[in-house]
């Protein structure tokens, strides 16, 4: 840690927590687990493109309080195993499989950053029956006229580099898409544990190689308008992937009983910028899913 990590960082990573593996399709899963055997509903965090579960250790202690918390690694990324190919309904296979190997019910919560958010929405579709609901986090649902700058199917990853040492790859880490973080305690920690050791040295653990496996199923404006579980939007106001324009749209998709929650001098990732105003406005919106009933036609 740095000089400057605060307290509260410093405290939430003391929390302790598990670590499992559950296969699915062959696969080991991994996740982490804060408050297993609680009794109480099931949270469970759902990480972008190219990250892991760690990206959620020092946010998930906040929510203990109401709810056991997981954090997955899925196929592909972190230290879970991977695949020969990937689909939408294969990660939400794996997101529900944790939700069931944590021993979550019926009103387990669902968040998702960014390509995570894909995912949770691919969730809430497919195993709406199992959950309560979803929060979207910077996870741009666009029109199907919108115009793209560039193929949006082509990988954000560049290939993996073999670096001689943990320090100087780790001095390597950066967040993609790219941004400023002025958190440096948070990109040092989420850095050290992108990390792996192989024979030559030290690489990402990441699957390079995923988009070049992915098998794109339907558009992500379609399985918006057929949501059956409640949904939660949040993004950052300065976030160059979260237009107001976007908003608007995924507002009338879905209807104005949906909140939509935009948290200030935070970009893409919302999280790492804004920690803790991300985490009182993730636990007012949970609450009052807890107390409340949905004004939304979930049929």
């Amino acid at each position: 840690m740095t000089d400057n990590t605060p307290e509260w960082f410093t405290r939430a990573l003391e929390v302790p927590f598990e670590d499992h593996t559950v296969s699915v399709a062959g696969v080991d899963v991994h996740y982490l687990h804060w408050g297993r055997g609680s009794g109480k509903p099931g949270l469970i965090f759902v990480h972008g493109n190219g990250a892991h579960a760690h990206w959620w250790s020092f946010l998930a202690p906040f929510f203990l309080e109401d709810y056991s918390v997981a954090a997955i690694d899925l196929s592909g990324a972190g230290d879970s195993g991977r695949r020969d190919r990937y689909t939408p309904e294969q990660f939400a296979r794996e997101v529900n499989a944790v939700c069931r190997d944590a021993g979550f019910g019926t009103d387990t919560v669902v968040v998702g950053h960014s390509f995570g958010g894909y995912i949770t929405l691919k969730t809430g579709l497919l195993y709406h029956q199992d959950i309560e609901g979803i929060v979207l986090v910077d996870s741009a649902v666009r029109p199907p006229d919108f115009k793209w700058e560039r193929d949006p199917r082509r990988s954000p990853i560049k290939p993996k580099r073999v670096y001689e040492t943990f320090a100087e790859a780790a001095a390597r880490f950066r967040l993609m898409p790219p941004q400023e973080c002025e958190n440096q305690y948070v990109l040092d920690y989420i850095g050290r544990h992108s990390l792996v050791e192989v024979d030559d040295g030290w690489t990402w653990k990441f699957d390079d190689g995923m988009f070049n496996k992915f098998e794109f199923g339907t558009n992500m404006h379609e399985d918006l308008a057929k949501l059956r579980c409640r949904v939660g939007v949040m993004y950052g106001e300065e976030s160059y992937l979260f237009s107001q324009d976007i908003a608007d749209y995924m507002f009338k998709v879905l209807d104005e009983s949906v909140p939509f929650v935009g948290i200030p001098e935070a970009r893409h990732h919302v999280f790492l910028d804004q920690p803790l105003a991300f985490v009182s406005a993730l636990r007012t919106l949970l609450a009052e899913w807890r107390h409340s009933r949905p004004n939304r036609q979930l049929h």
